[in-house]
């Protein structure tokens, strides 16, 4: 008998109340004592633990991954063979109650260690050896490519370790507001940015992400590429909304006939492998990831990248802001420039299929640049080349966390058919900060007039030949702003010009004082 709607609503209820992570918060308290842990064994900054958290992590949500799938298979009446074998499943050696950790728990000092890096590494990162090797094995040996040792100081604090990341799996986290792994790689990779490590430059928020997915609406059949992925973020969106939208809440193995059509691209070390955990993670068993330099072509490691086309129906991406490149990198592109998202610009309009969608997140600098000719150029050619029907102006601290105070906007653009008109949407309004972070319910007032580009408070459209005159300068420039401003009356300035009169005050009083 068919539970009713009020029956399953209360089993949702209890389900999120036996959760332990509810929100992202709790998630990143439980990731911070674990990283506490780390610091004070040897890995002492976020460069440093990131790398060795990743593979544990990723191992201990495959192991959970991996044990729904076999039970999957059984009810279907299928075998199941598991990736990773006994003993070096996560269940074996990891588990408190693990047969392999308890064996090694009563062994001689040092064979923790021992097998940790004398078998269970070398084991698999040789895993996509054996002819056989099947796509998950692939990238589970790539991931572990660049390790070759635990770099925790002593057994104690791994199996610490172990144990706090055992309390992480799916069913204990709560994922309507969290993006369970991609949320752990977010704050960790916001305290790299914070620290000026340029960690932050490979995450998007999740709020950003969603929205871009939604307006661009990826399809089964078409094919998503991210020349400069991070983290994989814009790819497992993508591939949660067409599985949403294909209603495919089933086996993951019966989703896999969609997955050959998501593609990305990654420059650096440390994120690659991260990348990779985190959309095996997601569902995705064979992640088409290039590792290497995107602008350059210089490879570093492309055995997961076969078959892939020429250009691609959708491009979701968030190039790098302010970054430079070699004259030699530039030579690939027309428009010669070091700035690298004017280089990712003209890579994103090249691998555009004609009719193809883009959204893509860029610095306020590459709309408002006229005095550099690469900007303008490019400009030029986005705009004759494709239909540039949105441009979305963010407002400032949306990426705070991420180690940058530069003002974004998202543009959203249909490669063949040039540009009569640009709709701006501004929520340059909103006032974010950790307090008030942006959400997608900001969002909502702009998805409701993006049907019929209507004019509003907050939007307003721009004629091409209005463009042209302002030589391609494309900053949101709300026109209805000076309406809607706050007006303040005699009485409010004056007592402002008296509070900035004091301070003023107070602050050359202090410095004649510390004159004398």
């Amino acid at each position: 008998m068919t539970s009713s709607p009020k029956v399953k609503h209360k089993q949702s209820q209890i389900q999120r109340q036996s959760k332990i992570f509810t929100t992202p918060q709790s998630l990143n308290a439980a990731i911070k004592s674990i990283c506490d842990i780390m610091r004070r064994s040897n890995c002492a900054g976020a460069m440093q633990y990131i790398p060795e958290l990743t593979w544990i992590l990723f191992l201990r949500m495959l192991d959970e991954q991996e044990a729904r799938e076999e039970r999957e298979a059984a009810a279907m009446g299928k075998p199941y063979i598991p990736s990773i074998p006994p003993p070096y499943r996560w269940q074996d050696w990891a588990a408190p109650s693990g047969s392999k950790r308890l064996e090694l728990n009563f062994s001689c000092q040092g064979e923790f260690f021992r097998f940790v890096n004398q078998e269970l590494i070398p084991f698999l990162k040789n895993l996509k050896a054996s002819s056989d090797a099947t796509p998950r094995q692939q990238v589970i040996s790539q991931i572990f490519a660049n390790i070759e040792r635990v770099n925790i100081d002593t057994e104690q604090n791994l199996t610490a370790i172990l144990d706090k990341v055992q309390e992480i799996y799916p069913d204990r986290i709560d994922d309507t507001h969290i993006f369970p792994i991609s949320q752990v790689y977010e704050g960790l990779l916001r305290k790299m940015g914070e620290k000026s490590n340029d960690g932050g430059q490979f995450f998007t928020p999740r709020e950003i992400v969603r929205v871009m997915v939604k307006v661009i609406a990826p399809q089964a059949e078409e094919t998503v590429y991210d020349p400069c992925c991070g983290t994989g973020g814009f790819l497992a969106e993508s591939y949660q909304f067409i599985c949403d939208n294909l209603n495919l809440p089933i086996p993951s193995s019966q989703k896999t006939t969609i997955l050959p059509k998501l593609y990305g691209r990654e420059k650096e070390n440390l994120i690659y492998p991260i990348a990779l955990a985190n959309l095996v993670l997601h569902g995705i068993n064979t992640p088409h990831l290039w590792h290497g330099n995107t602008l350059s072509r210089s490879t570093i490691y492309d055995g997961l990248y076969q078959e892939v086309p020429a250009q691609f129906d959708v491009i979701l991406s968030n190039p790098p802001f302010g970054g430079k490149e070699a004259k030699e990198v530039q030579h690939r592109f027309p428009f010669k420039t070091s700035a690298t998202q004017i280089l990712f610009m003209q890579e994103i309009l090249t691998s555009l299929k004609s009719g193809g969608r883009c959204g893509i997140v860029l610095d306020e600098g590459f709309l408002f640049k006229t005095n550099e000719a690469a900007f303008v150029q490019v400009k030029q050619k986005l705009l004759e080349e494709c239909n540039l029907w949105c441009i979305l102006s963010l407002p400032a601290g949306v990426f705070a966390n991420a180690g940058t105070s530069l003002k974004t906007n998202i543009l959203f653009f249909t490669k063949g058919q040039r540009t009569e008109n640009i709709w701006y949407y501004d929520l340059s309004h909103l006032k974010i900060n950790q307090k008030n972070p942006l959400t997608f319910d900001n969002f909502a007032d702009f998805f409701e007039l993006l049907p019929t580009r209507g004019t509003s408070a907050h939007s307003w459209t721009v004629s091409r030949p209005t463009i042209e005159m302002q030589n391609f300068d494309l900053k949101a420039v709300n026109p209805q702003a000076q309406f809607y401003g706050k007006i303040r009356s005699r009485e409010e300035l004056l007592e402002i010009l008296a509070l900035k009169n004091s301070q003023v005050a107070k602050t050359i009083a202090y410095f004649q004082s510390n004159n004398r």
